[in-house]
């Protein structure tokens, strides 16, 4: 699983003008998933169902 930051320089995913991470190939607003046992959250695409890590 790879970072929404290394998702982002790789062409992966896309910001909006809002700031949300969108799925460069679903163009699909990312869910996001927090556990609270861990340092990070998963972001999740609702189409393709890929996860990225999003560190908080």
């Amino acid at each position: 699983m790879k970072s929404t930051r290394k998702g982002l320089r790789d062409g992966e995913l896309e910001k909006d003008t809002y700031e949300r991470v969108t799925c460069s190939d679903c163009e699909k607003v990312l869910k996001k998933e927090d556990d609270p046992d861990e340092v990070f959250s998963v972001r999740i695409c609702p189409e393709c169902e890929r996860e990225w890590k999003d560190l908080r």
